[in-house]
């Protein structure tokens, strides 16, 4: 997928850090508020995805957004 972005929320010393690629974007106190804020910067970045990470670095939630994913197959 061209352009493809990943954001990632990871906790961080009790905080939760937004990602992308090797940056760091935001920190924030509740997991909930940086799930909210890194899902409408993949949503507003498409074709993008979000992963949501446990501390060991496995994926807990993925979410995909694609602006065509939805487009209907000719």
């Amino acid at each position: 997928m061209a352009n493809h972005k990943v954001y990632r929320v990871v906790p961080k010393g009790g905080w939760w850090q937004i990602r992308h690629e090797e940056s760091f974007i935001s920190t924030h106190r509740v997991k909930d508020e940086g799930v909210s804020i890194a899902q409408k910067l993949a949503i507003k970045n498409q074709p993008s995805q979000l992963l949501l990470q446990r501390a060991d670095g496995t994926t807990e939630t993925e979410w995909t957004y694609d602006e065509d994913q939805l487009a209907p197959k000719v």
